[in-house]
This record gives C-alpha cells, sequence and structure tokens, in this order.
C-alpha cells in the first residue's frame, strides 16, 4: 500500500503542470457551448464606438485558430438601440473579414431578422442552441426572438437562446422594453466588463498594446486588423462620435470579445497580450 500511495503521489506530481499547461488548448464548460451543434450570433451595434472595428478583428483572429475553425457564427452589423451619435460604416471591414457570412440590419432591419431567424431555425432543427453576444444593445436580439416565437410557438425559446451582455451602457441604451423582453424571454447572462483586467473576464481594452504586427503573420489577419485600425482611427471621435481613448492614443480596444471567450469557455484570458500570445498564429 505504500508504494502504490507513493506511486500515485507521484503521479499526480507530474502531471499536474502539465495539465495546467493544456487547459488554455481545450475548451472548458464555463458556459457549455457545444461546438458540434451550437450556433454564435455576434451582433456589433458599430454606433458610435469604433471599438467595434477592432473586436471584429480580434473575433476572426479567434475562428482562425485550429481550436475554433469548427463554430458555425454568424455576425451582425447595426444592431443598435436608442442611442444618439453617427453610426461607424463597418461594411468594408466585414465583407474581408466574414465574406458573406454577415448580415446588415443597418441597411434593413426587417430583412435581417428574416435572414438571421432562418439560420438560427436550422440550428434549433439540428437539436442545437443559440448563443448570441450582443456587442451593442439588444434590441435586434429582441426582434428576433419574437421572430422565433412567432415561427416556432411549440418550441421553449428561452431555453434555447442564450444572451450575452458584458457592458452597463449597453444595456441603459437599449430600449427598456426590448431589454426587458430578452431577460423574460432567454437565457440572459450580464458577465463583468470586458474593457477591464482582472474581474473574471478577459481585458480588452489596452491603450499602450501596439505590436499586434509582431504577433499577426498570417496576410490575411493582417490585412484585416490593419483596416480595421484605419477605419478606427478614420472615425474615432469624428462628427460627434464617441471618442475612444484607447484608440485615440494608438492601442487596441476588442473588448466586445469577451463576450465570446466567456461563450466559448475561455474567459482565462487575462489581456490583450495573453490572447495574442494564445491565438494570433
Amino acid at each position: 500500500m505504500k508504494f502504490k500511495t507513493i506511486l500515485i503521489i507521484a503521479l499526480v506530481t507530474i502531471l499536474t503542470p502539465l495539465i495546467g499547461k493544456a487547459t488554455p488548448l481545450h475548451l472548458s464548460k464555463t458556459a457549455n457551448f457545444n461546438i458540434d451543434k451550437d450556433l454564435l450570433l455576434i451582433q456589433y451595434d458599430c454606433k458610435t464606438d469604433v471599438d467595434d472595428l477592432h473586436s471584429v478583428a480580434a473575433f476572426i483572429t479567434l475562428m482562425s485558430h485550429s481550436n475554433f475553425k469548427k463554430v458555425n457564427y454568424h455576425a451582425v452589423a447595426g444592431t443598435y438601440g436608442i442611442q444618439e451619435g453617427l453610426y461607424v460604416p463597418p461594411n468594408d471591414l466585414f465583407k474581408l473579414a466574414f465574406g458573406d457570412n454577415w448580415t446588415d440590419a443597418h441597411k434593413n432591419l426587417e430583412s435581417a431578422v428574416a435572414r438571421v431567424k432562418e439560420l438560427a431555425k436550422k440550428t434549433l432543427a439540428n437539436k442545437g442552441d443559440i448563443w448570441i453576444a450582443d456587442a451593442g444593445q439588444s434590441d435586434f436580439s429582441a426582434e428576433l426572438v419574437k421572430a422565433l416565437q412567432a415561427d416556432l410557438p411549440e418550441l421553449n425559446i428561452s431555453q434555447r437562446i442564450h444572451v450575452v451582455q458584458h457592458s452597463d451602457w449597453n444595456e441603459e441604451v437599449t430600449s427598456p422594453a426590448s431589454l426587458d423582453f430578452v431577460k423574460k424571454n432567454t437565457t440572459y447572462h450580464k458577465i463583468p466588463d470586458g474593457n477591464a483586467v482582472g474581474n473574471g473576464t478577459p481585458g480588452f481594452r489596452t491603450p499602450d498594446y501596439t505590436n499586434w504586427k509582431d504577433k499577426i503573420k498570417d496576410p490575411k489577419l493582417v490585412s484585416i486588423w490593419q483596416l480595421a485600425i484605419d477605419l478606427g482611427n478614420k472615425y474615432n471621435g469624428k462628427e460627434g462620435r464617441y471618442n475612444n481613448e484607447a484608440i485615440a492614443a494608438g492601442g487596441l480596444d476588442f473588448s466586445d470579445l469577451s463576450e465570446v471567450c466567456w461563450i466559448l469557455g475561455i474567459a482565462y484570458i487575462k489581456d490583450t497580450a495573453q490572447f495574442f500570445s494564445l491565438y494570433s498564429n
């Protein structure tokens, strides 16, 4: 018995650090996203903060990693609420990053809801769930859920659609009726803000991070990041738009990616530097 005990202790001692190092390479069960069945909707308001542009580049960087190439996702632009200010035109970036795998709710809200509804229905029919990263307000999510309820009255939508929000401000400028509806008719997750480090989700707002080119080697990703940064600089603080100080300082802000990290079970990422260290290649 003494030999067996010593052997077990030795094995634990050897394997523990190896398990710790392997953890970042596997999906945890933070949100129970099923990579084989579920649909991830990334919904960007693009009004009036340019951080959504950086968030798009960071998201497609993550999706390019071998761990996440099987994720079924769809992006939506223009999912804003009742906030004032001008829109940040993201179309060139969305086309470069997503090809045809995105929908323009700014151009036509009704047709956008109809298109995304059909994608969601396919997933629901195949026993998958819908995970919405509201990188903005929840008004579009409310319209989508209403449309799904109308088409699928027999389905318990509240158990099959998960909405994730990280920002108090995003909630404040969602129309009150829409926010109340989403909270009552979906599984709603309010997570810590992605602008801060050390609060339980990654902190991806970093004024002094400028060496992304040292990390990104894929030419397509370099082009996406460069366009996101160029567009961000073009519109940041212009014509009354919100002035993102981190971006104005030459840094990065992809704080909305914190919701995606939470959904995919990688909320252990600390900050921008660790994100690029883990997922840039």
